[in-house]
């Protein structure tokens, strides 16, 4: 069988998932079809928009299946109607039984970390939360429990103490795309010898992420919350609560920070600052915010933030 003769039907979503199609099409593989979520309203004017999957499919004419329900039978009747010989997972939902043991070579999902380590929704966030120093890629084939299949490919990449969640996310989409392309020539040649996930008591998991998830506590070390702040950014944001002075209680979002390691007698959550820095007392040091973002306006460097807020002293952070 030849690259042409192999039927595949994608399924993704967001941006990170773009890429892998992309090397699909551009390598001259036969997509034939794509699924992915149903469009939605977006922000504030509530604007219907397709998802980055979509938009591509549709730019390279590539038909697109958009269910609200994966055990609907008129998509079932659908999707088996393209008599894909392989499908390809790249951030899309969990899939019932029904749909990933229908090609003939079975289904392959394409995972941002090293299985079986961050399993779950969030892996390269919760990669970055908990101070790691590598991550990577894995394609396996799915099987009932999610992120447990055997393995196919896995390639490791570093992670430096500036890179933070966003970053690491550009990186393994470009290496996740590579290796979803490796796994297909692999798949095509016969030459596949998926291995079995090592189990161990020591996993870390990836849950999904929540806004009540993103608060920073401010009781922790100064690397904890660095590393905190830094596995949220940019998206979807770190963020703390603090007191104004007329005494209403608002949020703020931290982007970007640094660390003081020091001793010191203030009290955790005391508020520094001068013309150009605003720091907050943990209790090994200091956390600078150097990155940051008041509701309904726009983010912005600590020295810009402090010129436009000059009641800062007056502000306590609500631990």
């Amino acid at each position: 069988m030849n690259k042409k003769d192999l039927r595949i039907v994608y399924m993704g979503t967001p941006d990170f998932a773009v890429e892998s199609l992309k090397a699909l099409v551009e390598n001259d593989y036969n997509v034939v079809a794509v699924v992915t979520m149903p469009d939605k309203p977006i922000g504030r004017g509530y604007k219907v928009q397709s998802s980055p999957v979509k938009n591509y499919a549709v730019s390279k004419n590539i038909p697109v299946l958009q269910p609200e329900k994966l055990k609907d039978e008129v998509f079932l009747k659908t999707l088996e109607a393209y008599h894909a010989d392989l499908q390809i997972v790249v951030a899309f939902r969990m899939l019932p039984q029904v749909v990933w043991d229908m090609p003939r070579l079975g289904t392959f999902n394409l995972h941002a970390s090293l299985l079986p380590q961050y399993r779950g929704a969030a892996p390269i966030n919760w990669a970055v939360i908990n101070g790691e120093k590598e991550t990577g890629v894995t394609t396996f084939f799915l099987q009932h429990e999610i992120d447990t299949g055997n393995i196919i490919l896995q390639e490791k990449i570093a992670i430096s103490d500036t890179d933070n969640a966003g970053d690491i996310h550009d990186k393994l989409m470009v290496l996740g795309a590579k290796n979803v392309l490796k796994t297909v020539d692999m798949i095509l040649s016969g030459k596949v010898t998926a291995q079995p996930q090592q189990e161990s008591s020591k996993l870390k998991p990836a849950p999904k992420i929540f806004k009540e998830t993103c608060r920073i506590d401010w009781n922790k070390d100064a690397l904890s919350i660095f590393n905190f702040i830094r596995g949220l950014s940019p998206f979807p944001g770190a963020w703390f609560e603090w007191t104004l002075p007329d005494k209403t209680t608002t949020i703020v979002k931290v982007f970007e920070s640094s660390i003081e390691l020091c001793r010191h007698n203030r009290a955790i959550g005391s508020i520094e600052a001068d013309k150009n820095r605003l720091k907050i007392a943990v209790r090994d040091g200091y956390v600078e915010l150097l990155n940051l973002q008041m509701p309904g306006k726009k983010r912005m460097d600590s020295g810009d933030f402090l010129r436009g807020f000059k009641a800062i002293h007056e502000c306590v952070v609500n631990i």
